[in-house]
């Protein structure tokens, strides 16, 4: 059994800064993990803690489940990984919560039934099965409606156009706000902290062989969970016959069109964006 991959995409939000997706992939499982943007100085060493988590998250699974570990298994060791390399490398302890590098996933391991599906955060993943309608796994459509309307209220409460970007001081309070609410209630990401393996959230699918899968961080969705030109079916019958670089220059032109945001509100003009097409034999 395994995921043969067929495409990859993965753009940097803004080419001059790092990308802080990363994506990883073998015979028989693959991952997307998007880190959270950091909203103040970076603790670990190179340019950014959130690519660091990203790409350290996405080696450390695939070596776990290359040791024949099982999905839940090889996630607890790879958060241990983390949580180790964070303590012996960090220059300072992190004073908050929002400090800390974290990052949304969504990770997919082929089983003698179909999938099992493990994520966190906004990443998702599409199945589509035979003629079926797609299947979407993962909350990002209904997060990126409420982060769309928080990215419009907080613009309009300080007068801007809400695309100016992360880093704004009119923006950060609220942001950092948010962020210090990781790894509490039903709130956890990938992080420095082994006890999120206990937080995940698990689909267990059935799949036949010749069955699609889109694994893709938000970035990429927006497409469909926040500018409309698809929806979930449509976004995968187009990764289909056009391909995922297609599809990367219409979201990019979606947004270059909406610089500021007036339209689609959100704090970025554009985001990382990355996902996976596979198929299941």
């Amino acid at each position: 059994m395994s995921l043969q991959l067929l495409q990859s995409l993965s753009l940097p939000g803004d080419a001059a800064k790092p990308n802080e997706d990363s994506f990883a992939h073998k015979d028989g499982a693959a991952v997307v993990l998007d880190g959270a943007t950091m909203l103040g100085p970076s603790l670990m060493p190179g340019s950014s803690d959130a690519a660091w988590i990203a790409q350290f998250g996405a080696r450390r699974l695939m070596a776990h489940l290359g040791e024949g570990e099982g999905p839940r298994k090889a996630l607890r060791a790879a958060l241990s990984d983390t949580q180790k390399s964070f303590g012996a490398l960090r220059r300072a302890a992190p004073e908050d919560v929002w400090q800390t590098p974290c990052a949304s996933m969504m990770l997919a391991v082929r089983n003698d039934d179909g999938l099992e599906l493990l994520w966190f955060g906004d990443c998702a993943a599409l199945v589509q099965q035979a003629d079926a309608a797609v299947t979407v796994v993962g909350e990002t459509f209904d997060k990126r409606a409420v982060e769309a309307e928080r990215a419009r209220r907080v613009a309009a409460e300080k007068g801007l156009s809400p695309a100016v970007g992360l880093s704004r001081p009119e923006f950060i309070d609220a942001l950092r706000a948010t962020r210090n609410r990781i790894n509490s209630g039903s709130y956890w990401l990938f992080s420095p902290d082994v006890r999120a393996a206990s937080h995940v959230s698990r689909r267990m699918m059935k799949a036949q062989p010749g069955s699609t899968l889109l694994l893709a961080s938000d970035g990429f969705l927006a497409l469909a969970s926040d500018y409309g030109a698809y929806g979930a079916d449509g976004l995968m019958a187009a990764a289909m016959e056009k391909g995922l670089d297609a599809l990367g220059q219409e979201l990019r032109a979606i947004e270059a069109a909406d610089a500021g945001g007036d339209k689609f509100p959100r704090f970025k003009k554009s985001d990382d964006a990355t996902a996976l097409l596979l198929r299941l034999s």
